[in-house]
């Protein structure tokens, strides 16, 4: 065996054991984080012996741990995954590192859904318990659609897809701040508190049929790796020449992303930064192979979610912090450090 073959195997499992390290860490950190709370007769120890069968739980503590603990560290879990592969795919579509969901368009359009139902109460299904999840998750839809279309109109290149996006994103934004300007203060709140994100909002059965949806379309993201490795080696031209179609993996690419984050944001609001964040951290410990970047992004940003929500929640106890709030205080300056310490600035 070469030498060359030798350090690519040697790097291989050195970016395997960060992955693994990083999928522990994950689990670690769920099983600290149930075992967390406001609740002062629910400490660690009590609720690893409910958990593990040693004790038996109180009416209360059951509730605590499995209505509202669980689900929320699941749909963490869930959420971050299905945000940063969102996010990762979207990047290597474009070709470009500061794409997201929220830089596409797909929140901004959740949010006017949002929007429309609180303050106008107009939703696409009337049911009130449903009104506002719905909304956010049609409109996000149409919102990439309306992206796609305009930007074949006026070409199929990955910069149309972007400029469109990123106009839609303020036309959007421009009608959600009109709508707050002229809500009342209980609709103000309402629409400034779903903005936020928050993990608490979905109940366990939603959480788990949110999971078994997203379980089902991450395979699909997995297969598109070596399509996008193509085009991210060469562009579109080399991407061709090995029988890769650009700009129907683009559309695909984008109306799959969407779905996910739609998904996810329907439920819990708008959470940025994870599905920008997490491909980027991806990156500086396993490279641009897609094949290893999906996959890995999936569990950083897992990892971080969960993370910021479990930090969110307990550092002022009972007040909880939004998950979205969390992940721009904490990740914002650990993503910034990353970055200048990959570039030998620190």
């Amino acid at each position: 065996m070469d030498s060359l073959s030798t350090s690519h195997i040697e790097k291989s499992r050195k970016q395997l054991f960060y992955v693994l390290i990083l999928s522990l860490s994950t689990i670690l950190l769920s099983i600290v984080s149930i075992g967390f709370g406001s609740s002062e007769n629910l400490d660690m120890i009590s609720t690893l012996k409910i958990i593990l069968g040693i004790d038996n739980a109180s009416e209360l503590q059951s509730n605590i741990i499995w209505k509202l603990r669980f689900p929320r560290i699941l749909m963490a879990i869930i959420a971050g995954a299905a945000l940063a592969v969102a996010g990762s795919l979207m990047q290597g579509c474009l070709g470009n590192p500061l794409v997201s969901p929220l830089t596409l368009g797909v929140a901004s359009g959740a949010a006017l859904g949002a929007a429309f139902a609180i303050v106008l109460g107009i939703s696409i299904i009337d049911i009130p318990e449903i009104a506002i999840v719905a909304n956010a998750f049609i409109f996000s839809l149409v919102v990439v659609a309306i992206i796609i279309k305009l930007g074949n109109m006026r070409s199929i290149n990955a910069e149309s897809y972007i400029l469109v996006g990123i106009a839609i994103t303020f036309i959007a934004g421009a009608i959600v701040s009109t709508l707050q300007y002229f809500a009342s203060d209980a609709q103000l709140s309402q629409l400034t508190h779903w903005s936020f994100g928050s993990l608490s909002r979905p109940s366990l059965f939603h959480v788990l049929c949110i999971c078994v949806a997203i379980l089902t379309l991450l395979p699909q993201a997995v297969k598109w790796a070596w399509d996008l490795n193509a085009m991210s080696l060469g562009g579109d031209d080399f991407a061709i020449s090995t029988g890769v179609e650009p700009s129907k993996i683009r559309r695909d690419i984008l109306v799959f992303s969407a779905l996910m984050t739609s998904i996810i944001i329907a439920f819990t609001g708008l959470i940025g930064f994870v599905g920008l964040a997490a491909p980027h951290m991806s990156r500086l410990i396993i490279g641009n192979d897609y094949r290893k970047l999906i996959p890995c992004s999936a569990v950083f940003g897992s990892f971080l979610v969960l993370f910021a929500d479990t930090v969110g929640r307990t550092l002022f106890a009972p007040v909880i912090i939004p998950v979205g709030v969390m992940l721009s205080i904490i990740g914002g300056p650990f993503f910034m450090y990353l970055l200048l310490k990959n570039r030998g600035i620190s």
